[in-house]
């Protein structure tokens, strides 16, 4: 090991020991293979030559264009000005006769801009080549590194968006779980141990939340009314769910009942029991029918909704539809919708409505579907559908709160001729057209503002908006006809193209 080190010490200390008789060629080749990026440089700091090492060479295809061109030229305007100084302190060097012996170059990271709207990221050192001005300009390719720390911010951001939204549900959680008047109780699903509870279970146990938090909850039962709890507690346990008729509380005679729910948290089970007052107004609420005058208001309210509203079986039938929804079809008020499928009319084809059906029986409800309503003469208009399932309903029935948004004019005030800004803009008009017809105006609507883009670049010079655009002049005339573009500069018309 001290040969080593003594050897790598005489290198620093006297290179013409041990390089002064290197051929041009194996001195190509050193350098060719220390550096993923080697330049060479005249005295006027344009680049003569380059060597690119390993994979890099179809990556960095535009590397090879930068012969020819200043070096300064290659680079972002913020890293010309480290260009410039690597430079003079290349042309001091060989003023002076070279760096002190052994000293460290140090490094100055630039970024190239590269076709595609990419950069390459990378790590100069300079070293003077004779008295002529020459400069050799080593790079260490950063490319993978800068890949590798954008992926690490990209993971940051999620993390801190994710962790942002896990504390708004959070709070959310939290404001609805003290709000409410009915006395909830999470408690753990092997030891029945009181894990959480709100304000209302604290008021009606008695108890502070320091004597309720991990004691099991059968304590807070009458005696005779723990064994079916406990019975209770270990069917929620095993089957999901279940509901006591009745059972008193501890000091309490009123009458209550227990309901308990299973949930996952964590890979833990826990219980989310409700204690309702059998006597209190809560259950008098819940327990009493609906009243006729009350069930005639809603009727009521629903056929006076200037938005449409259409109740359906579990299979798209219409069951019942207020006068909105015959309006919206150009129908006249009766049972003409009365049996009929919806999809009749909804959607462009009976996906829609199938789509629709399926999210209902999985998740419950939908808010806020865009889709089309076709009216009887066959002419489409653009709706947004919210709606639910009510499947303990007898029969079980499906709701769906249909508006039109045909004449709603964009939240940001764009025109119909501009280009969506990304791409949940464009994915919100399938199923409002098809396919063929998203992609075709698109491409027509990206070709009509590049035109547009080049014709203010250029100042209506046609001939360099066709050069710009890889356009011939004739091809170019035809597309302005095509898409109606009037001259954009006040000199049009005065062949500025010839």
């Amino acid at each position: 090991m001290h040969n080593v080190g003594t050897s790598i010490e005489q290198w620093s200390e006297n290179p013409r020991l041990y390089f002064a008789d290197l051929e041009a060629e194996v001195t190509a080749a050193v350098i060719a293979a220390s550096a993923d990026l080697a330049l060479v440089l005249d005295g006027q700091g344009v680049i003569r030559d380059l060597s690119i090492r390993g994979p890099q060479q179809t990556e960095l295809s535009d590397v090879r264009q930068w012969v020819g061109r200043r070096w300064v030229e290659t680079v972002s305007v913020e890293s010309r000005g480290k260009i410039s100084s690597m430079l003079e302190t290349a042309a001091r060097e060989a003023a002076s006769g070279g760096p002190e012996t052994g000293a460290a170059r140090p490094e100055r990271q630039v970024n190239h801009p590269l076709s595609g709207g990419q950069e390459l990221p990378v790590s100069y050192s300079v070293v003077p080549l004779g008295s002529q001005g020459r400069v050799l300009a080593l790079g260490r390719n950063l490319g993978a590194l800068a890949a590798v720390q954008q992926r690490l911010v990209d993971a940051q951001q999620s993390m801190e968006r994710d962790y942002l939204r896990l504390r708004h549900t959070e709070a959310r959680y939290r404001l609805l779980f003290e709000a409410v008047d009915e006395a909830l109780l999470v408690v753990d699903a092997n030891t029945f141990n009181v894990f959480e509870h709100n304000a209302a279970a604290a008021r009606l146990l008695g108890e502070n939340s320091r004597r309720i938090i991990g004691r099991p909850v059968i304590d807070f039962l009458a005696v005779p009314s723990q064994a079916g709890a406990q019975a209770l507690l270990a069917l929620g346990r095993n089957a999901g769910r279940g509901e006591s008729d009745e059972l008193r509380l501890a000091g309490n005679a009123a009458p209550m009942r227990m309901v308990v729910s299973l949930f996952r948290q964590e890979n833990a089970s826990l219980l989310l029991l409700r204690l309702i007052d059998l006597t209190g107004p809560a259950a008098t609420a819940e327990d009493r029918p609906v009243s006729e005058a009350e069930s005639l208001s809603l009727t009521q309210v629903v056929n006076a909704m200037p938005d449409a509203f259409v109740l359906t079986d579990m299979h798209g039938r219409v069951l019942a539809a207020n006068p909105a929804f015959t309006n919206m079809l150009q129908l006249p008020p009766g049972d003409a919708v009365i049996g009929q499928p919806l999809d009749r009319w909804l959607g462009r084809s009976s996906v829609d409505l199938n789509v629709l059906i399926s999210n209902l029986r999985q998740h419950g409800t939908l808010r806020l579907f865009p889709t089309t309503l076709r009216s009887a003469y066959g002419e489409p208009g653009q709706i947004e559908i919210s709606a639910v399932a009510v499947a303990d309903a007898q029969p079980p029935c499906l709701g769906f709160s249909i508006r039109d948004v045909s004449r709603r004019l964009p939240a940001d005030g764009r025109s119909n001729r501009q280009l969506p800004r990304s791409a949940d803009q464009l994915t919100n008009l399938v199923g409002r057209m098809p396919l063929k017809d998203i992609v075709g105006e698109t491409a027509e609507l990206i070709e009509r503002l590049c035109i547009e883009a080049a014709l203010e670049l250029t100042r209506d010079n046609r001939a360099s908006a066709a050069e710009m655009l890889g356009l011939s002049r004739q091809s170019l005339y035809v597309k302005l006809r095509r898409y109606g573009i009037q001259d954009m500069g006040q000199g049009a018309g005065s062949e500025s193209d010839a």
